[in-house]
Protein backbone atom coordinates (compact mmCIF):
# COMPACT_ATOMS: atom_id res chain seq x y z
CA UNK A 1 0.00 0.00 0.00
CA UNK A 2 2.87 2.39 0.89
CA UNK A 3 4.50 1.72 -2.48
CA UNK A 4 1.21 2.29 -4.25
CA UNK A 5 0.64 5.60 -2.44
CA UNK A 6 4.16 6.73 -3.33
CA UNK A 7 3.64 5.84 -7.01
CA UNK A 8 0.31 7.70 -7.18
CA UNK A 9 1.72 10.71 -5.30
CA UNK A 10 4.69 10.93 -7.68
CA UNK A 11 2.47 10.63 -10.74
CA UNK A 12 0.03 13.29 -9.47
CA UNK A 13 2.72 15.59 -8.08
CA UNK A 14 1.20 15.66 -4.59
CA UNK A 15 2.03 14.25 -1.15
CA UNK A 16 1.16 10.73 -0.07
CA UNK A 17 -1.05 12.26 2.64
CA UNK A 18 -3.08 14.04 -0.05
CA UNK A 19 -3.49 10.80 -2.00
CA UNK A 20 -4.70 9.11 1.17
CA UNK A 21 -7.26 11.87 1.78
CA UNK A 22 -8.63 11.54 -1.75
CA UNK A 23 -8.85 7.74 -1.61
CA UNK A 24 -10.65 7.88 1.73
CA UNK A 25 -13.07 10.61 0.69
CA UNK A 26 -11.79 13.13 3.24
CA UNK A 27 -12.53 16.86 2.89
CA UNK A 28 -9.91 19.58 2.50
CA UNK A 29 -8.62 18.70 -0.98
CA UNK A 30 -9.05 21.09 -3.91
CA UNK A 31 -11.12 19.80 -6.83
CA UNK A 32 -8.21 20.12 -9.29
CA UNK A 33 -5.91 18.19 -6.93
CA UNK A 34 -8.54 15.50 -6.49
CA UNK A 35 -8.82 15.14 -10.28
CA UNK A 36 -5.04 14.86 -10.58
CA UNK A 37 -4.99 11.99 -8.09
CA UNK A 38 -7.85 10.20 -9.89
CA UNK A 39 -6.07 10.67 -13.22
CA UNK A 40 -2.89 9.21 -11.68
CA UNK A 41 -4.86 6.16 -10.54
CA UNK A 42 -6.12 5.63 -14.08
CA UNK A 43 -2.71 6.15 -15.69
CA UNK A 44 -1.01 3.67 -13.34
CA UNK A 45 -3.74 1.10 -13.87
CA UNK A 46 -5.06 1.06 -10.32
CA UNK A 47 -8.78 0.44 -9.87
CA UNK A 48 -10.63 3.39 -8.37
CA UNK A 49 -12.48 2.80 -5.08
CA UNK A 50 -16.22 2.32 -5.74
CA UNK A 51 -17.17 5.75 -4.38
CA UNK A 52 -14.63 7.46 -6.68
CA UNK A 53 -15.65 5.82 -9.94
CA UNK A 54 -17.21 7.81 -12.74
CA UNK A 55 -20.83 8.44 -11.88
CA UNK A 56 -23.64 7.33 -14.12
CA UNK A 57 -25.35 10.17 -15.96
CA UNK A 58 -28.60 8.30 -15.59
CA UNK A 59 -29.28 7.80 -11.87
CA UNK A 60 -30.34 10.35 -9.26
CA UNK A 61 -31.12 9.32 -5.71
CA UNK A 62 -34.12 10.63 -3.79
CA UNK A 63 -34.20 9.94 -0.04
CA UNK A 64 -37.49 10.50 1.82
CA UNK A 65 -38.39 9.82 5.47
CA UNK A 66 -41.42 7.61 4.75
CA UNK A 67 -44.34 7.31 2.34
CA UNK A 68 -47.29 7.09 4.74
CA UNK A 69 -47.70 10.85 4.75
CA UNK A 70 -49.11 11.55 1.25
CA UNK A 71 -47.06 14.73 0.86
CA UNK A 72 -43.88 12.68 0.38
CA UNK A 73 -45.18 10.57 -2.54
CA UNK A 74 -46.55 13.79 -4.07
CA UNK A 75 -43.14 15.44 -3.88
CA UNK A 76 -41.42 12.27 -5.11
CA UNK A 77 -43.73 12.21 -8.13
CA UNK A 78 -42.92 15.82 -9.07
CA UNK A 79 -39.18 15.23 -8.65
CA UNK A 80 -39.32 11.90 -10.53
CA UNK A 81 -41.19 13.41 -13.48
CA UNK A 82 -38.81 16.38 -13.67
CA UNK A 83 -35.78 14.07 -13.62
CA UNK A 84 -37.25 11.78 -16.27
CA UNK A 85 -37.88 14.75 -18.57
CA UNK A 86 -34.18 15.59 -18.29
CA UNK A 87 -33.09 12.05 -19.16
CA UNK A 88 -32.33 10.86 -15.63
CA UNK A 89 -33.75 7.89 -13.76
CA UNK A 90 -34.88 8.56 -10.18
CA UNK A 91 -33.96 6.00 -7.53
CA UNK A 92 -36.35 6.30 -4.59
CA UNK A 93 -34.87 5.31 -1.22
CA UNK A 94 -37.27 5.43 1.72
CA UNK A 95 -36.54 5.24 5.41
CA UNK A 96 -38.79 2.99 7.44
CA UNK A 97 -39.02 2.44 11.21
CA UNK A 98 -36.46 -0.22 12.09
CA UNK A 99 -35.20 -0.20 8.51
CA UNK A 100 -32.40 1.59 6.69
CA UNK A 101 -31.12 4.88 8.05
CA UNK A 102 -30.43 7.97 5.95
CA UNK A 103 -26.69 7.26 6.14
CA UNK A 104 -27.16 3.65 4.98
CA UNK A 105 -29.39 4.74 2.09
CA UNK A 106 -26.86 7.41 1.13
CA UNK A 107 -24.03 4.87 1.10
CA UNK A 108 -26.13 2.49 -1.00
CA UNK A 109 -26.85 5.20 -3.58
CA UNK A 110 -23.21 6.34 -3.69
CA UNK A 111 -22.04 2.75 -4.19
CA UNK A 112 -24.38 2.54 -7.19
CA UNK A 113 -22.76 5.59 -8.74
CA UNK A 114 -25.66 8.03 -8.67
CA UNK A 115 -25.03 11.37 -10.32
CA UNK A 116 -26.49 13.22 -7.33
CA UNK A 117 -28.90 12.96 -4.39
CA UNK A 118 -31.96 14.94 -3.27
CA UNK A 119 -32.70 14.70 0.46
CA UNK A 120 -36.27 15.43 1.58
CA UNK A 121 -36.93 16.26 5.26
CA UNK A 122 -33.69 14.52 6.20
CA UNK A 123 -31.23 14.88 9.05
CA UNK A 124 -30.36 18.34 7.69
CA UNK A 125 -33.65 19.46 9.29
CA UNK A 126 -32.69 18.06 12.71
CA UNK A 127 -30.73 20.55 14.82
CA UNK A 128 -29.43 17.70 17.01
CA UNK A 129 -27.89 15.78 14.08
CA UNK A 130 -24.22 15.86 13.07
CA UNK A 131 -23.95 17.85 9.82
CA UNK A 132 -20.48 16.45 9.11
CA UNK A 133 -22.11 13.61 7.14
CA UNK A 134 -23.00 16.07 4.37
CA UNK A 135 -19.49 17.49 4.21
CA UNK A 136 -18.18 13.94 3.86
CA UNK A 137 -20.61 13.36 1.00
CA UNK A 138 -19.42 16.54 -0.69
CA UNK A 139 -15.82 15.38 -0.22
CA UNK A 140 -16.70 12.26 -2.19
CA UNK A 141 -17.73 14.48 -5.10
CA UNK A 142 -21.46 13.74 -4.93
CA UNK A 143 -23.70 16.76 -5.70
CA UNK A 144 -26.78 17.06 -3.50
CA UNK A 145 -29.73 19.32 -2.70
CA UNK A 146 -31.59 19.50 0.63
CA UNK A 147 -35.37 19.99 0.76
CA UNK A 148 -37.40 21.04 3.84
CA UNK A 149 -34.88 22.04 6.47
CA UNK A 150 -31.84 24.28 6.78
CA UNK A 151 -28.45 24.29 8.47
CA UNK A 152 -25.84 27.06 8.23
CA UNK A 153 -23.21 24.34 8.78
CA UNK A 154 -23.86 22.72 5.38
CA UNK A 155 -22.60 24.35 2.19
CA UNK A 156 -25.37 23.27 -0.18
CA UNK A 157 -28.53 24.54 -1.88
CA UNK A 158 -31.67 24.30 0.29
CA UNK A 159 -35.30 24.30 -0.90
CA UNK A 160 -37.95 25.25 1.69
CA UNK A 161 -41.50 26.53 2.09
CA UNK A 162 -41.88 29.76 4.09
CA UNK A 163 -43.03 28.19 7.37
CA UNK A 164 -43.28 31.52 9.17
CA UNK A 165 -45.49 33.00 6.47
CA UNK A 166 -47.63 29.84 6.53
CA UNK A 167 -48.46 30.37 10.19
CA UNK A 168 -49.26 34.03 9.56
CA UNK A 169 -51.76 32.97 6.89
CA UNK A 170 -53.44 30.46 9.23
CA UNK A 171 -53.60 32.79 12.24
CA UNK A 172 -54.90 35.73 10.18
CA UNK A 173 -57.65 33.52 8.74
CA UNK A 174 -58.76 32.25 12.16
CA UNK A 175 -58.62 35.69 13.82
CA UNK A 176 -60.82 37.03 11.00
CA UNK A 177 -63.37 34.38 12.01
CA UNK A 178 -63.40 35.64 15.60
CA UNK A 179 -61.11 33.05 17.19
CA UNK A 180 -59.03 34.39 20.09
CA UNK A 181 -57.79 31.11 21.59
CA UNK A 182 -55.83 29.43 18.79
CA UNK A 183 -53.58 26.41 19.37
CA UNK A 184 -50.67 25.04 17.32
CA UNK A 185 -50.05 21.28 17.06
CA UNK A 186 -46.71 20.25 15.59
CA UNK A 187 -43.77 17.86 15.75
CA UNK A 188 -40.65 17.71 17.97
CA UNK A 189 -38.97 21.05 18.62
CA UNK A 190 -35.51 19.99 17.40
CA UNK A 191 -36.59 20.26 13.74
CA UNK A 192 -35.95 23.51 11.87
CA UNK A 193 -39.41 23.67 10.17
CA UNK A 194 -41.02 23.24 13.60
CA UNK A 195 -38.97 26.07 15.07
CA UNK A 196 -39.85 28.33 12.17
CA UNK A 197 -43.55 27.55 12.45
CA UNK A 198 -43.44 28.42 16.15
CA UNK A 199 -41.70 31.72 15.36
CA UNK A 200 -44.33 32.63 12.77
CA UNK A 201 -47.21 31.52 14.99
CA UNK A 202 -46.01 33.37 18.10
CA UNK A 203 -45.34 36.56 16.14
CA UNK A 204 -48.75 36.50 14.43
CA UNK A 205 -50.72 35.74 17.60
CA UNK A 206 -48.79 38.44 19.46
CA UNK A 207 -49.42 41.04 16.76
CA UNK A 208 -53.08 40.19 16.17
CA UNK A 209 -54.29 39.21 19.64
CA UNK A 210 -51.83 41.03 21.90
CA UNK A 211 -50.73 37.97 23.88
CA UNK A 212 -47.29 37.72 25.45
CA UNK A 213 -44.85 35.48 23.51
CA UNK A 214 -43.93 33.39 26.57
CA UNK A 215 -47.60 32.75 27.33
CA UNK A 216 -48.30 31.80 23.71
CA UNK A 217 -45.51 29.25 23.54
CA UNK A 218 -46.25 27.76 26.94
CA UNK A 219 -50.05 27.54 26.64
CA UNK A 220 -50.92 27.41 22.95
CA UNK A 221 -48.09 25.33 21.40
CA UNK A 222 -48.24 21.53 21.72
CA UNK A 223 -45.53 19.19 20.43
CA UNK A 224 -46.31 15.66 19.30
CA UNK A 225 -45.61 13.35 16.34
CA UNK A 226 -46.29 14.01 12.65
CA UNK A 227 -48.99 11.34 12.53
CA UNK A 228 -52.74 11.05 12.83
CA UNK A 229 -52.31 9.79 16.39
CA UNK A 230 -49.88 12.60 17.15
CA UNK A 231 -52.39 15.17 15.94
CA UNK A 232 -55.09 13.56 18.01
CA UNK A 233 -52.98 13.72 21.18
CA UNK A 234 -51.86 17.31 20.61
CA UNK A 235 -55.38 18.49 19.78
CA UNK A 236 -56.76 16.87 22.94
CA UNK A 237 -54.21 18.77 25.03
CA UNK A 238 -55.07 22.05 23.28
CA UNK A 239 -58.82 21.50 23.67
CA UNK A 240 -58.21 21.00 27.39
CA UNK A 241 -56.91 24.59 27.30
CA UNK A 242 -60.17 25.80 25.70
CA UNK A 243 -58.78 26.37 22.20
CA UNK A 244 -61.57 26.99 19.68
CA UNK A 245 -59.22 26.60 16.70
CA UNK A 246 -56.15 24.45 16.06
CA UNK A 247 -53.47 24.93 13.43
CA UNK A 248 -51.69 21.65 12.61
CA UNK A 249 -48.24 21.25 11.08
CA UNK A 250 -49.41 18.52 8.68
CA UNK A 251 -52.67 17.35 7.15
CA UNK A 252 -52.27 14.00 8.88
CA UNK A 253 -52.12 15.75 12.25
CA UNK A 254 -55.19 17.77 11.27
CA UNK A 255 -57.16 14.59 10.58
CA UNK A 256 -56.13 13.43 14.05
CA UNK A 257 -57.37 16.71 15.51
CA UNK A 258 -60.76 16.22 13.85
CA UNK A 259 -60.93 12.72 15.31
CA UNK A 260 -60.11 14.09 18.78
CA UNK A 261 -62.89 16.67 18.48
CA UNK A 262 -65.44 14.06 17.46
CA UNK A 263 -64.47 11.79 20.35
CA UNK A 264 -65.52 14.66 22.62
CA UNK A 265 -68.82 15.06 20.83
CA UNK A 266 -67.70 18.27 19.14
CA UNK A 267 -68.46 19.19 15.54
CA UNK A 268 -65.89 20.57 13.10
CA UNK A 269 -66.15 23.45 12.28
CA UNK A 270 -69.24 24.36 14.37
CA UNK A 271 -67.54 23.85 17.74
CA UNK A 272 -63.89 23.92 16.77
CA UNK A 273 -61.97 24.92 13.62
CA UNK A 274 -59.01 22.94 12.26
CA UNK A 275 -56.33 24.05 9.76
CA UNK A 276 -53.87 21.59 8.17
CA UNK A 277 -50.56 22.03 6.40
CA UNK A 278 -49.40 20.55 3.05
CA UNK A 279 -52.65 20.22 1.03
CA UNK A 280 -51.66 16.65 0.25
CA UNK A 281 -53.61 14.60 -2.32
CA UNK A 282 -57.25 13.72 -1.47
CA UNK A 283 -57.31 16.12 1.50
CA UNK A 284 -59.99 18.19 -0.26
CA UNK A 285 -62.33 15.19 -0.01
CA UNK A 286 -62.16 14.55 3.74
CA UNK A 287 -65.15 15.10 6.03
CA UNK A 288 -65.25 18.02 6.33
CA UNK A 289 -62.99 19.11 3.45
CA UNK A 290 -59.87 20.42 5.15
CA UNK A 291 -58.86 24.05 5.24
CA UNK A 292 -55.08 23.89 4.90
CA UNK A 293 -51.88 25.69 3.98
CA UNK A 294 -50.82 24.47 0.56
CA UNK A 295 -47.14 23.65 0.35
CA UNK A 296 -45.85 24.70 -3.11
CA UNK A 297 -44.84 21.10 -4.00
CA UNK A 298 -44.60 21.47 -7.82
CA UNK A 299 -42.41 24.58 -7.59
CA UNK A 300 -40.24 23.11 -4.82
CA UNK A 301 -39.78 19.77 -6.59
CA UNK A 302 -38.88 21.36 -9.92
CA UNK A 303 -36.47 23.78 -8.22
CA UNK A 304 -34.77 20.89 -6.42
CA UNK A 305 -34.19 19.06 -9.72
CA UNK A 306 -33.08 22.17 -11.59
CA UNK A 307 -30.63 23.08 -8.81
CA UNK A 308 -29.23 19.54 -8.61
CA UNK A 309 -28.71 19.32 -12.37
CA UNK A 310 -26.82 22.61 -12.25
CA UNK A 311 -24.59 21.09 -9.56
CA UNK A 312 -24.09 17.94 -11.64
CA UNK A 313 -23.32 20.06 -14.71
CA UNK A 314 -20.50 21.85 -12.93
CA UNK A 315 -22.26 25.19 -12.39
CA UNK A 316 -23.27 24.99 -8.74
CA UNK A 317 -26.23 26.99 -7.51
CA UNK A 318 -25.52 29.52 -4.75
CA UNK A 319 -25.07 27.83 -1.38
CA UNK A 320 -28.19 29.42 0.03
CA UNK A 321 -31.85 28.73 0.71
CA UNK A 322 -34.58 29.09 -1.90
CA UNK A 323 -37.83 29.84 -0.03
CA UNK A 324 -41.25 29.29 -1.62
CA UNK A 325 -44.46 31.01 -0.53
CA UNK A 326 -47.32 28.76 0.66
CA UNK A 327 -51.01 29.47 0.04
CA UNK A 328 -54.10 29.35 2.27
CA UNK A 329 -56.82 27.06 0.88
CA UNK A 330 -60.12 27.63 2.68
CA UNK A 331 -62.53 24.70 2.75
CA UNK A 332 -65.01 23.33 5.25
CA UNK A 333 -63.04 22.73 8.46
CA UNK A 334 -62.96 26.37 9.60
CA UNK A 335 -65.85 28.67 10.58
CA UNK A 336 -66.71 31.53 12.91
CA UNK A 337 -65.75 31.02 16.54
CA UNK A 338 -68.47 29.65 18.86
CA UNK A 339 -70.45 32.59 20.23
CA UNK A 340 -69.44 34.70 17.27
CA UNK A 341 -71.89 33.39 14.71
CA UNK A 342 -73.12 36.78 13.49
CA UNK A 343 -69.91 37.42 11.65
CA UNK A 344 -70.19 37.20 7.84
Amino acid sequence: MTTRLADIAAQAGVSEATVSRVLNGKPGVAATTRQSVLAALDVLGYERPVRLRQRSEGLVGLITPELENPIFPALAQVIGQALTRQGYTPVLATQTPGGSTEDELTEMLVDRGVAGIIFVSGLHADTSADMQRYEQLRAQGVPFVLVDGFSPKVQAPFISPDDRAAMALAVTHLVSLGHTNIGLALGPKRFVPVQRKIEGFVRSVQEQLGLAPADIEERLVQHSLYTLEGGQAAASALMDRDCTAIVCASDMMALGAIRAARQRGLEVPKDISVVGFDDSPLIAFTDPPLTTIRKPVPAMGQAAVRTLLEEIGGTPAPHSEFVFMPELVVRGSTASAPGDRNRP
